[in-house]
């Protein structure tokens, strides 16, 4: 009975169009970026390149884009011995022309650019009382401005084609309010903005913006908590920066860079594609909104 009831309702479905039942198969193929084009920026290292693997691992061609054009290229390595394609370029997201001439090239080369994710970040400690003005205007150069040139580079393409995602990385911090990090927070805080704001310009032309606000994950640039002066790390002072951060999340636990790049995937995949200008924030519950 019970088989036949289903039977039934798939039939009643197809003939009133209701809707196409999802599959397996449709399921895998939502999440899928087969021969799609993605930029990855800070590829080289941390969120940027696991990212990388994650969207090369679901099918896309990936330009791995990295200040540290020798990292660039072992995250390129990687995913190529790995099985899938992609390619390395130096890039400093801060330089506008830089950003353009790699998009433009990716086109030339591809026919197109599918996924544009803007990651690359830099940080910088100092409570907003001694911020001096030249630590300023380098975070806001490559949090903000790099985001945006990223953002203008690959909006031309993706609305001329009539289809594109970009995804912008943001921060937990403009959720909650941190001592010693306001102008790394602010500059993150922006790119929110932005990706708000050109997520209703460039709607109608069918390309989505969204943006990510990580909470804490063990990364080169988080490492600066307890790595010493030689750069080596100190293992105490690591379990006593990650024990308290795992204790007050509800998951318990603190973040990985696969939790953050598989919130990108669904970002840059037809899974989401009812959805622009929002913030998702992986963040073990730390912080909701």
């Amino acid at each position: 009975m019970a088989g036949s009831f289903r039977a039934g309702r798939r039939r009643a479905g197809a003939v009133s169009g209701w809707r196409t039942m999802e599959t397996a198969d449709s399921v895998r193929e939502s999440f899928a970026l087969t021969d799609r084009v993605a930029i990855v920026t800070g590829a080289g290292s941390g969120i940027g390149r696991t990212t990388a693997e994650v969207l090369a691992g679901a099918g896309a061609v990936v330009v791995c884009a990295d200040v540290n054009e020798a990292a660039a290229e072992e995250t390129s390595w990687g995913i190529t011995t790995g099985g899938g394609r992609s390619l390395a370029r130096s890039l400093d997201v801060a330089e506008a022309e830089e950003v353009h001439v790699l998009v433009d090239d990716v086109v030339r080369l591809h026919g197109r650019l599918d996924v544009m994710c803007n990651i690359a970040g830099t940080m910088h400690d100092a409570d907003l009382l001694e911020l001096e003005e030249d630590a300023f205007d380098r975070l806001f150069a490559v949090n903000l401005k790099g985001v945006l040139f990223g953002c203008q580079a690959a909006g031309h393409q993706m609305v001329g084609q009539g289809s594109g995602s970009i995804v912008n990385m943001a921060s937990a911090a403009v959720l909650t309010p941190a001592p010693g990090i306001g102008a790394y927070a602010i500059s993150k805080a922006a790119v929110v903005q932005l990706t708000r704001t050109l997520a209703v310009e460039i709607g109608r032309y069918n390309v989505r913006v969204n943006a990510v606000a990580p909470g804490f994950v063990p990364t080169g640039m988080t490492s600066r908590y307890y790595r010493r002066p030689d750069g080596t790390v100190d293992e105490e002072l690591r379990d006593a920066v990650f024990k308290p951060m795992a204790k007050g999340a509800p998951l318990r636990r603190l973040g990985e860079t696969k939790d953050i790049a598989y919130c990108i995937l669904y970002l840059a995949s037809d899974a989401s594609t009812f959805l622009t200008g929002q913030l998702l924030s992986p963040n073990g519950g730390v912080a909701m909104h």
